[in-house]
């Protein structure tokens, strides 16, 4: 009778510890996290409070996305992964976190987490005051260049996850990264075509931090704000053609019609001379082919770096051609910077874009919005 007590327990306690674990919950019982205007993610909610990230597109024209499994800390030692399955399970709410981007900086400070970023690399282009001083202080550590981020440093840190920006799939320092088991999370904002597609990846953000009501509300806020200026500018009686970009070397970069800049233009009601062509990035012109179009437009918009009418014709004296110049109807975003010279338009304009399309709504139709103080573009000098 004692051998079969003990036998019996053994075998107890082999049972329990065989099925300690529980099976992965099946896709059957995820609702999607609803997403109105991105295209590049989706996110599933499971009954049992963990989130699946899907990532469509990470860079342009990816033929494979990524899924990562954000898993409740209370529940992830109890639940068994197939590892194949996810490209990283991520054991949330995160403590801190390594960004990639300086898009990613707005996103953070909004959802009231900056305080979790313990590395960023090119520290120098943020603009935010407010991560400006944590770098200052320390609290920050300087990671290099994206391309070849400082691997070491990042170890050392040991961060719950590094949110990735990379251009294709062949960064060898991510994987350098993943193989010391510091997960990378793709976030492809930067491949979105609208501007509140852009703007809504601050739910991609939220779900690491549970912060998702958080972010869903203050992403209506910004889409509301959108849509009601945008609704303004429909009320224009006049459509005023404008230009964008400048010469680089021999080549005129303006952006296609269907890209993130000619949408702004197109929702604040102007016509844009290249809105009927198909390419979502920019288009690569002569200066011919560019005066042969826009030489008689009312506004230009974005001239590439330029700050002043003097740097523009020192550098190319066809500039005088346009009309635009001559009647100084030129605004810029390169005069907006951060104390150390990083252009607040590159940072915060893709998480704002209502301050955007404000702004050039002011300047397109100021009878429309008169009491807009402008936040991203200036006149040039």
């Amino acid at each position: 009778m004692r051998v079969f007590l003990i036998i019996s327990i053994v075998l107890l306690l082999v049972s329990c510890k065989e099925n300690r674990k529980e099976a992965f919950p099946e896709p059957q019982e995820a609702n999607v996290y609803k997403i109105d205007y991105a295209k590049g993610f989706s996110i599933d909610k499971l009954a049992s409070g963990i989130t699946i990230l899907n990532i469509s597109s990470p860079w342009p024209d990816a033929n494979t996305g990524f899924k990562y499994a954000l898993v409740p800390k209370g529940i992830v030692s109890s639940i068994a992964f197939n590892k194949e399955e996810f490209d990283a399970v991520i054991a949330v709410p995160i403590e801190n976190i390594v960004a990639t981007s300086t898009t990613h900086i707005p996103t953070l400070e909004a959802l009231g987490v900056i305080d979790k970023l313990v590395g960023f690399p090119d520290t120098q282009y943020i603009s935010s005051k407010n991560t400006r001083k944590r770098i200052n202080d320390g609290l920050i550590k300087e990671l290099g260049n994206n391309e070849s981020i400082n691997t070491e440093m990042v170890i050392e840190l040991n961060p719950d996850v590094v949110i990735g920006f990379s251009i294709n799939n062949q960064n060898k320092a991510y994987e350098t990264l993943e193989r010391s088991n510091i997960p990378v999370v793709y976030n492809g904002d930067w491949t979105e075509e609208s501007p509140l597609g852009k703007a809504e990846w601050i739910k991609f953000f939220a779900p690491f931090f549970q912060k998702e009501q958080m972010a869903d509300s203050i992403f209506r806020e910004i889409a509301d704000s959108y849509n009601k200026a945008k609704a303004l500018a429909n009320k224009a009686i006049t459509k005023p053609t404008v230009l964008s970009g400048a010469l680089y070397k021999d080549v005129w970069y303006l952006p296609g019609g269907n890209s993130w800049a000619a949408k702004f233009l197109e929702d604040a009601n102007t016509n844009y001379p290249w809105s009927d062509s198909e390419q979502t990035g920019s288009l690569n012109l002569s200066i011919e082919s560019v005066l042969a179009k826009g030489q008689d437009t009312d506004f230009w918009i974005s001239p590439s770096q330029f700050t002043s009418y003097r740097e523009m014709q020192d550098a190319n004296v066809h500039y005088l051609q346009f009309d635009s110049f001559k009647n100084k109807n030129i605004y810029t975003f390169a005069n907006t910077k951060g104390e150390t010279g990083g252009l607040l338009y590159y940072e915060l304009a893709p998480n704002r874009p209502d301050l955007v399309l404000k702004d050039l709504i002011h300047i397109f139709h100021p009878d429309l919005l008169p009491k807009h103080e402008l936040f991203f573009f200036k006149p040039l000098n």
